[in-house]
């Protein structure tokens, strides 16, 4: 009889680079760990195939796989592989190995969820990845540019490139199916981590989902935001503050429990308290970069960072 784990259960939502980061650090916390991936890009290889075959963009999912890979020769072997793109002057020129076989499994399996877990065990992913919706998604927003007139961009590329502050986002179609077993595992979480990753294109998008925010605002499980360690271009000159209050208006009724920041990327501590709070949260102050100055995540770093959340919290709060 298996002995149940001890380890909390714990869903990571984002896309991209960000949500890879979460993950890598978040697979040496738990062994009962899943990835809602957003569903909207539809740029690269992941756009080509999105448009030719009318599949769901599989770049980031394939990220999110690669990213829970162990560190044994199979584990490295497969995800180099995954992620491998040609370079060809052909039709195949920056294709990558893993979008292909994932859409591959999708047509020969029918069913995305399945094929995402066929992908797993062939990886020893450490753990589960989902999309977060059951079709593919467009991504629009209402961008102020310098000259404070509102715009409004579409598509995820865009949305993620466009110079200006960002005021509101929207999808379409405007009340898409959740994937299922997404929705299922938010509301069966322990903790629900959002972020890092590009603030509205990757993250924001996940409580535009009608069936996932309701999900992520009624679960019992505790929420925890990691913030980026510097702003990228749809973010750019927002500080901590103004990450915080973007998700705010945005899910004006969700709870948090913890905003986890690396002190270099806050700006005013005593500030970033008081907009932590605001959402029921506490400011937890760690430092997760890499020690070569870079704005990258360091894994261990985070992983140690998000163990000392989980333990910290798991016994104080009760839960609601």
């Amino acid at each position: 009889m298996a002995v149940p784990s001890s380890k909390p259960a714990v869903v990571a939502l984002g896309g991209g680079h960000g949500l890879s980061a979460s993950l890598r650090a978040l697979r040496h916390v738990s062994d009962r760990l899943t990835a809602v991936v957003t569903v909207a890009d539809d740029g690269g290889s992941s756009g080509r195939l999105r448009e030719e075959l009318g599949v769901l963009p599989p770049g980031d999912l394939r990220m999110a796989l690669a990213a829970l890979t162990d560190d044994s020769d199979w584990g490295r072997t497969w995800s180099a592989v995954l992620q491998h793109r040609f370079h060809t002057d052909g039709p195949l020129d920056q294709h990558a190995v893993g979008n292909l076989l994932i859409t591959a499994l999708w047509e020969l399996l029918g069913d995305t969820v399945t094929g995402l877990d066929w992908v797993g065990r062939l990886l020893g992913a450490r753990g589960r990845v989902l999309p977060m919706a059951a079709v593919p998604l467009v991504v629009e927003a209402d961008v102020r540019d310098d000259d404070d007139v509102l715009r409004t961009v579409v598509g995820q590329v865009n949305v993620a490139t466009a110079h200006g502050r960002i005021e509101q986002l929207r999808l379409h179609p405007e009340d898409p199916p959740a994937c299922d077993e997404a929705v299922t595992a938010v509301r069966e979480a322990d903790w629900i981590v959002l972020g890092p990753g590009s603030w509205y294109s990757s993250v924001l998008v996940h409580l535009l989902v009608p069936c996932l925010s309701d999900a992520l605002h009624e679960t019992a499980a505790r929420r925890c935001v990691t913030l980026n360690l510097s702003p990228d271009a749809e973010t750019s000159g927002l500080t901590a503050v103004d990450h915080l209050e973007a998700l705010h208006r945005h899910a004006p009724g969700l709870r948090i429990d913890v905003v986890l920041a690396d002190p270099s990327a806050v700006e005013d501590v005593a500030d970033a308290e008081r907009a932590a709070a605001s959402l029921g949260a506490r400011l937890v102050m760690r430092q997760v970069a890499q020690g070569d100055g870079t704005a990258q995540h360091d894994a261990l770093r985070l992983a140690a960072a998000y163990r000392d959340v989980f333990d910290g919290v798991l016994g104080d709060v009760d839960r609601r």
